[in-house]
């Protein structure tokens, strides 16, 4: 699976202020996702965080705010995870060839499965995403604008290039949220996965099936792209 790119320098430690900051995001991401935005107290987000309640008006403003900031959290961690097999956004070159563009989908498909399906930090990304769908927000806007939109929209390109279908045509942009779906279940529906499964965990060898299985179905999307293209031109 496509991992993190592995750097030797020294890390160095966060100033305080940025750790109470980051420790607020990572709280309010969790309890919003968990309880809600509204069954969520500024009270029980700063004792998650182990931090002063003032700090969350200081650092954000308000409840509100570090809502806000939370999407933002979400836009950052999935732009670093679509990017490597897609590219930055607005920086990425299309495909040399429609082989290079079928590459690049499994690609996408198996970072995908490999951050949503076997990654811990998902779960509560997810929840909270879930969240803002049902009931949606400000912060919602920010993520669909920061990660649905232009991820989705460069799957579709990368689709034309693999196939020869319309990028922006109806049925490439179903078939794009069909390939992104098929993966999304794996973690919404987690835990009929596990039980049916008899699985105790999705970790790297369970995460790898399933890449398995949603390459093949996408190795069967293809084939029956190809079978229609030289139907019609025999």
């Amino acid at each position: 699976m496509i991992k993190p790119p592995n750097t030797k320098m020294p890390r160095q430690e966060a100033p305080p202020a940025e750790q109470t900051r980051a420790a607020l995001v990572a709280a309010a991401l969790k309890l919003f996702g968990r309880q809600g935005f509204d069954g969520t107290s500024t009270r029980e987000i700063a004792a998650e965080a182990k931090a002063n309640i003032g700090s969350i008006a200081y650092h954000f403003g308000g409840k509100e705010g570090l809502r806000i900031a939370a999407a933002d959290h979400i836009v950052d961690t999935i732009q670093a995870v679509a990017g490597q097999a897609l590219g930055a956004a607005g920086q990425a070159a299309a495909p040399a060839n429609p082989e290079a563009a079928r590459a690049q989908l499994f690609a996408a498909l198996e970072a995908m499965v490999g951050f949503i399906v076997a990654s811990p930090q998902a779960g509560e990304i997810v929840q909270f995403i879930l969240r803002e769908l049902s009931h949606p927000t400000a912060a919602l806007d920010r993520i669909y604008a920061g990660v649905f939109e232009p991820t989705h929209r460069r799957l579709c390109q990368v689709w034309e290039r693999a196939t020869g279908e319309p990028a922006e045509s109806e049925a490439t942009k179903l078939t794009v949220f069909t390939l992104i779906g098929q993966v999304i279940y794996f973690r919404i529906g987690r835990e009929a996965v596990l039980r049916r499964m008899g699985w105790r965990e999705i970790g790297k060898g369970e995460a790898a099936k399933v890449v398995a299985v949603a390459t093949g179905n996408l190795k069967a999307m293809l084939a029956a792209r190809d079978a229609i293209r030289k139907g019609g031109k025999s």
